[in-house]
């Protein structure tokens, strides 16, 4: 627990005993993973995940930490763990390149307004919408196709609307992204997949 420097013990007892069923819920939710899929190796001929699809991986030695996307994945690196950092800044870069414009194609569908959105190492949630109307996304969600990326975002946009999950909220979830079924479906199923470090 966090909580101010000085703050009484007994209320933050007492706050945690109010949330312990909201807490187990988040511990228990089936989106969340004990067991991550085999470690993968950075080295070539092995997959990854882009868009829902899956690249194969080229490794290079160079002093370069560059990578290029033609079909497969080209990685140009002098180790394996400079190759998986600099493959992991590209998934960032391309997440916010790929993401934020869907941002706001679906707020402007939807009528809402936000003021930030971010592209953060999100731990334990795909993302989030704070009560200052700012947006945050898992940048691993880049590894998924689109139809659950904009899954997650009409999911997030939806809350400025609707704060709970509420039978109107889920309706205004169904309204712009149709396939949002099959979205959490492909997210409870591969969403250790993306957890994964590349």
């Amino acid at each position: 627990v966090k909580a101010p420097k000085g703050a009484d013990p007994v209320k933050i007892d007492a706050l945690v005993e109010s949330k312990k069923l909201w807490l187990y819920k988040k511990l228990n939710d089936p989106q969340k993973y004990d067991l991550l899929p085999n470690a993968k190796e950075f080295v070539s001929g092995e997959t990854v995940l882009y868009l829902g699809k899956k690249y194969r991986l080229e490794i290079k030695k160079s002093e370069n930490e560059e990578i290029k996307f033609s079909g497969n994945f080209i990685v140009a690196a002098v180790s394996a763990e400079q190759a998986s950092n600099a493959f992991i800044e590209w998934y960032k870069k391309h997440a916010a390149e790929k993401i934020i414009p869907r941002v706001h194609y679906h707020a402007q569908n939807m009528g809402v307004q936000f003021n930030n959105v971010m592209i953060s190492d999100l731990k334990y949630r795909w993302g989030s919408a704070t009560p200052k109307n700012n947006l945050n996304f898992n940048w691993r969600l880049i590894k998924a196709p689109m139809f659950v990326i904009d899954y997650v975002i009409v999911h997030e946009l939806a809350h400025f609307l609707e704060s709970n999950h509420t039978p109107k909220f889920w309706n205004i979830v169904e309204i712009h992204a149709p396939k949002y079924s099959n979205a959490k479906t492909w997210l409870k199923e591969n969403g250790a997949l993306l957890e994964a470090e590349f």
